[in-house]
This record gives C-alpha cells, sequence and structure tokens, in this order.
C-alpha cells in the first residue's frame, strides 16, 4: 500500500514508530503463518509432520529459515508487479481485494455514510483514467506558476515553507521520498510527555537515502545515473527547455543536500536528536534562509521552539538556499511538483516513475494495476475511514478478545523475565516494570475515529484530492502544538498487515488485518498462534525495551532509569547481537549492519523469548523436552511467518536503508534459543549452532 505522497527520511525512532513491516508492497518483515494460494512443496519431516514448502535436505540446524520455506522459495515466482513475494504479501493482497470490492460499493451506494461517500469519491477519482489525461498538468499548472513567479530567496523560503508536511501515520512510515525540504513530526516532546511538541527533519532527497548519493558502488554510480535522467525525462515532458543540463544541476544541488544528512544508525540516536532550538535562533544556527518567510509559509509563525533532530542537515539546507542559484530551485521544485502527484497525473508520468522508482530502484518489472494504486492512494488519505468500513465488515468480537487474550499472557510473561532477569538491580526492575504497565495496547482499531469531514474531496480531482488531504493531515497535525498528548490515538490504519510500537508514546497498535487466519486462527492451536502472531505481539512489546525503547521511562520521557552496572550489561549484550547479525553477507560486496537493525533484532530476540513462555504457560508446562512436538510447531510457525523472495535490487535497498535485516537472518534468532537447540536436536557442527556462552540474552 506504498504511495506516491510526501514523506521524508527519518529514522525508525524518529517515525514515533516501531514497524514490524515495511509496508505491503515491499515488506522487510513479512507476517503470515502459512501461505495463501502460492506454490508449495510437501513433504514430511523427521517426526512425521506434514509441511507445506519445506526443504527436507536442509537440516534445522544448519539453515533454519531454509529448512522451513526451501521448497516454497524454490518454487514461488514473484509477481511482475512486486518487488517481494511471500506470505505477508500474499494475506495483504486478499485483505486489499475486500477493501476495494468494499470501496467501489460506497461509491455506489448513496445512502452510504458521509465517510464512506468521501472514501468512494477518492477512490473514483484516481480510477478516472481519462479524465486525468484530458486534464493533463492543469491540476498543478497554479503550482507550477507560483514557481515560476519566485523572485528572490525570500519568496523562495515561503515556496519551501508552504510545502512542509508532516509524518501522520505508519502506513507511509519508510521508503518513500520526500520533496519537501524537511519534515515534521508531531509528537510529545522528549523531556515534555504530556504535550505534542514540534520536531524538524532531514529532507530535500529524491532517492530513499544519503548513501544512494555518496556511495562508491557501482551500482549506487548507475542508479544516480538513471535518477539525473528521469529528472531530465519529467522536464523534457513538461516542456522545460535545455532539460538534461538543468537535471544535472538539480541532481548536483540534491548530492549537496544528501552530504548534509546524518547516516541511518547516527539518525536513531535520540541524544543526537535531542536539540531544542527557539525558532529566533533559527537566523543564527541555520544562515541563508529567510526564516520568517519560511515559517509563515508553513503556518508556524507563532510556533516559538522546534526539536531539530538533525541540525547539521537544517545548516546545510539554508546555507543551500543562499547559494544555490534560484533557477535551479525553481528547477527542483517544478521537478518534486511533478513527481510528488506522478501517479495521479496522466500515464506518461507515471509509467516514467515508476520507470526509475519501480522497476531501477527495487527491480520490479511491472506496475501494479490501476486498481490497487487507487486503493494505496485513498488508503494513504483517508485510511481510518477505509479502516472503518473494513473492520465493521471483517473484524469480530471474538477475533478481538483472544487476541487480547494473547497480548495479557505475553506482557505478563515479559514481566516474568524482567523478574526472574539475575542482572538486572532491584531498582531498574522496578522502573522496568512500571513501563510495562503503563503500556497501551490497541488491538484491531481505535477507540476513537479520526473525523475527517474538514475535508473535501471530489470524484474528478485526483490530484486535488490527494494534497488536500495531506494540507488536512498536516493541519491536524500543527494544531496539536502545545495541547495534551492522547496516548490512545493510532498511528497505523486498521487495514494494513503490519504491527507497530511507538516508544514515546508507549502504545502498540494491532491493525485487524493481521489478526486473521491464517496468521492468527481462533480455530489453530496454540503453538501456531504463539509462534506466529504471538512472536509480532512480543516483538512489539520487546520495542518499549530495545536499545531506544529503553532510553524512554514509563512516561516516554528521554531519562536514564538504569543502574550503571545495568546499563554496561544491557549494552554489551546488545553489542553482541550486533556483532552477529553484522556477520550475516547476503551478497560478496555487502554485509548486514547489525548496528543498523539492532532495534529489530532486539524485539525479534525477546519477542520469541517472551511469546515461547507465555505458550508454555498456556500448555501447563514450562520444561521444554528433546523434541517436543509442541515446540516443534511453535517454531515451525515462526520460520514460516516470515517466509518471502525479494528482487536483488529490493534486497539491497533494504539492506542499505531498512532497519529490519533480511527475513532468512531475523529467523535465524532462533539460534540464541536454548529450547531451539533441544527441539531439533541441533548440533555443534551444524552451521546455526553457538555455545552457551555463544547465545545473546538481552532480555
Amino acid at each position: 500500500m506504498k504511495s506516491s505522497l510526501q514523506s521524508f527520511d527519518r529514522s525508525r525512532l524518529s517515525q514515533a514508530v516501531r514497524a514490524t513491516s515495511v509496508t505491503t508492497l515491499s515488506a522487510a518483515f513479512v507476517l503470515c503463518a502459512v501461505c495463501i494460494g502460492a506454490p508449495a512443496v510437501h513433504a514430511a519431516d523427521a517426526q512425521g509432520t506434514s509441511i507445506s514448502g519445506i526443504d527436507p535436505k536442509t537440516r534445522p540446524g544448519d539453515d533454519f529459515y531454509r529448512y522451513v520455506n526451501g521448497g516454497w522459495i524454490d518454487d514461488a515466482e514473484i509477481p511482475a508487479d512486486k518487488s517481494s513475494w511471500g506470505v505477508g504479501a500474499i494475506l495483504a493482497e486478499a485483505t486489499n481485494e475486500r477493501v476495494a470490492d468494499l470501496i467501489r460499493e460506497a461509491a455506489k451506494n448513496s445512502g452510504a455514510s458521509a465517510d464512506a461517500q468521501r472514501v468512494g469519491a477518492y477512490f473514483n477519482a484516481y480510477m478516472d483514467e481519462a479524465g486525468i489525461e484530458a486534464k493533463g498538468l492543469e491540476p498543478i499548472q497554479a503550482d507550477l506558476t507560483a514557481i515560476a513567479a519566485i523572485k528572490d530567496k525570500k519568496a523562495l523560503a515561503h515556496v519551501l515553507g508552504s510545502r512542509l508536511r508532516a509524518d501522520v501515520d505508519a502506513l507511509n512510515s519508510t521508503n518513500f521520498y520526500t520533496e519537501n525540504l524537511f519534515g515534521l513530526w508531531v509528537v510529545q516532546g522528549f523531556h515534555d510527555p504530556a504535550h505534542y511538541h514540534a520536531y524538524l527533519l532531514q529532507g530535500g532527497l529524491g532517492l530513499p537515502d544519503r548513501d544512494y548519493y555518496v556511495s562508491t558502488s557501482a551500482r549506487m554510480a548507475d542508479l544516480r545515473t538513471r535518477y539525473q535522467a528521469y529528472i531530465a525525462t519529467v522536464l523534457t515532458m513538461s516542456k522545460v527547455p535545455d532539460a538534461a543540463a538543468r537535471a544535472a544541476e538539480v541532481f548536483a544541488l540534491e548530492l549537496r543536500l544528501a552530504q548534509t544528512h546524518v547516516k541511518r544508525e547516527d539518525s536513531e540516536d535520540v541524544h543526537k536528536a535531542d536539540n531544542s532550538w527557539r525558532k529566533k535562533d533559527f537566523a543564527a544556527k541555520a544562515a541563508g534562509m529567510d526564516w520568517d518567510a519560511y515559517f509563515a509559509g508553513a503556518g508556524l509563525s507563532g510556533q516559538p521552539d522546534f526539536i531539530v533532530w538533525h541540525p547539521g542537515a537544517v545548516t546545510g539546507a539554508a546555507a543551500e538556499v543562499k547559494a544555490t542559484p534560484l533557477a535551479v530551485w525553481q528547477d527542483y521544485l517544478t521537478f518534486h511538483t511533478i513527481n510528488h502527484v506522478a501517479g495521479a497525473l496522466p500515464k506518461a508520468y507515471s509509467d516514467a516513475r515508476f520507470a526509475f522508482f519501480g522497476t531501477a530502484l527495487s527491480g520490479t518489472p511491472q506496475q501494479s494495476l490501476r486498481w490497487k494504486r487507487a486503493l494505496a492512494s485513498t488508503s494513504s488519505a483517508v485510511g481510518f475511514s477505509v479502516g472503518r468500513l473494513y473492520t465493521e465488515r471483517y473484524f469480530t468480537a471474538d477475533s478481538k478478545a483472544r487476541a487480547q487474550k494473547m497480548v495479557a499472557n505475553i506482557v505478563t510473561a515479559f514481566g516474568d523475565r524482567i523478574d526472574h532477569l539475575d542482572w538486572m538491580a532491584p531498582a531498574t526492575k522496578v522502573q522496568a516494570r512500571a513501563k510495562l504497565k503503563t503500556l497501551y495496547v490497541g488491538v484491531g482499531y481505535p477507540d476513537k475515529w479520526k473525523d475527517y469531514s474538514g475535508l473535501t474531496i471530489r470524484a474528478d480531482d485526483a490530484v486535488g484530492n490527494a494534497e488536500r488531504a495531506e494540507l488536512f493531515n498536516y493541519q491536524e497535525a500543527i494544531a496539536r502544538l502545545g495541547k495534551p498528548v492522547d496516548r490512545y490515538e493510532w498511528c497505523m490504519v486498521p487495514q494494513v498487515v503490519n504491527a507497530v510500537n511507538m516508544p514515546m508514546q508507549n502504545a502498540l497498535n494491532f491493525p485487524a488485518a493481521i489478526l486473521q487466519p491464517p496468521f492468527f486462527d481462533a480455530s489453530a492451536s496454540d503453538a501456531h498462534n504463539y509462534g506466529a502472531i504471538g512472536a509480532v505481539i512480543g516483538h512489539e512489546i520487546s520495542h518499549s525495551f530495545d536499545d531506544q525503547g529503553a532510553q524512554f521511562d514509563a512516561e516516554g520521557r528521554l531519562q536514564n532509569w538504569w543502574t550503571a552496572d545495568d546499563l554496561a550489561h544491557f549494552e554489551s549484550s546488545s553489542k553482541a547481537l550486533a556483532t552477529q547479525y553484522s556477520a550475516y553477507k547476503p551478497f560478496p560486496d555487502l554485509a548486514v549492519n547489525g548496528q543498523q537493525t539492532l532495534s529489530e533484532n532486539i524485539a525479534d530476540l525477546a519477542g520469541l523469548l517472551a511469546s515461547h513462555d507465555a505458550f508454555r504457560t498456556a500448555l501447563g508446562r514450562k520444561s521444554t523436552a528433546k523434541g517436543d512436538a509442541d515446540d516443534r510447531e511453535f517454531f515451525m510457525a515462526y520460520g514460516l511467518s516470515w517466509r518471502q523472495k525479494e528482487r536483488e535490487a529490493a534486497l539491497r535497498r533494504q539492506i542499505a536503508t531498512d532497519g529490519h535485516a533480511p527475513d532468512n537472518y531475523r529467523v535465524s534468532t532462533v539460534r540464541n534459543l536454548d529450547a531451539w537447540y533441544s527441539t531439533f536436536d541441533v548440533q555443534p557442527s551444524q552451521g546455526l549452532y553457538l555455545t552457551p556462552s555463544q547465545r545473546v540474552r538481552v532480555w
């Protein structure tokens, strides 16, 4: 459900979320336990259990991911419109079809609610290809004219400010491209968790990350060449003269901006992000920009202070505003204005955008069908209205009740693990317990639905709808500044196959779409459900205690609540896990970055342990016998939940930019659990074997 709408560079924590997957179109963490409708291999494991898609030639102790999924991987084909394919994507595809049918139904029903009619009108406008073709660039002509009319750097600053937008939901949380010089994030303050504050984040890049601009690898160099050619194509189609030379200047500007950005792993250091600037400080700390004009354009003239997450990038961007000729900035804005809404423009623009961002960047041969893109855009713009339609039809009270019971059991298990940590001091345990006690867990859908009544949607204005929705969400976000925080607010829509942790809010969302068969099945065994959805629940709980979440106290305040010895032990264990993952090398020229993926790896490990503890408690026995059949089903369900194939380009992009390790290595966290060794009789001669002292134990 990826949209072409705005976003900006930010770490996993600076999104206010810890998403278990990227999006349903390019998932880094696949969340289903079994495969629907995909090619499968049927075989019997050593215990005689019928399992679909395993590789019986691989020993579990050599490659557990391959053992569980190898047969399916060998036979499955990635659809032409996907960069990856697996059980999560298959479930998402089925869910999307249901949602699209609901939207079409709403569009035809004149008696539907205002919310449903708004959803239907948005979808229909995006589907009106003939109308879109007839209008050409007319829907953005006013924007292009305003850009051409910029006469000086003060006017430029005002226009740049008018394009500032806010990150408002986790559906649009990663791997998007920003047409805005900065991004705004409105959430509780580092030191004032009771009120909403304004965070300013680095942006301004068309490629996914600074590494795409500065890496010396041949592949990155080739992508830069292709991206510059795409800029030239857009300018040429828009009848900009001397397009190739002007595209080179636009790219050079983005390169200079990228050189001021911090690396992704540095962006995740919240202490480096803890920079409070008064509005009056910007002129001195980031000279070159007319900041009064910028904030006036952004509607933030009255905002007295900001938390500047990336001060170097803000300073660098302001210097570029002063140093770069006005004409280059105008070309930059022209290109990004068009690129920003290319999906809702005539086919030539949409196809050109996909040729680069879909095929060149992600290796996807074919653009998805129009209805899928319309659904993605609709869910991005009015996602909670779409989610309300979905949950009213497809999410049962029984499913919610059983999921809530599993959550409670796993929270209890995590608390028991805290109580029994032999390395943690009593004072630190009290603080950890307090944080667990205040954790909010939303299941299925929010208690209070978002109100879109102030948003105008027209059935003949695809571009205008997208822009108005973006502005509506932005204005709603800035209206919160200084007001009390709603701890129970959701950031993830119910119809997405995903889950999320918001560390500062100390809250979790488990959307309805992930709480359905086969990932979560009310008729399935506890072994299956705890191994699949239980591990996800544990993962999200654990994010409140990972290397970043653990820096916030029970109220969401950035504060050290550890004794010195406890913190040293935690950091030592975390470092060992980072080292373990940095040893994984998917390609000869590219390894996993264990520090970049550390938060997710800690959550995988701690979450699986907590879910296993809860499962054993549910069984009524805590010990694990050699070859235990229940544990075998638990671990197999866990391995199946990561089943996925990715195109090389997409996998390389994930390694470079994502906080999640590739799926096969995430499954390999089982090598740190003692119970896995006894269950599958893993021996020292096998590839995944770790001695007991080498097995990482964080929580």
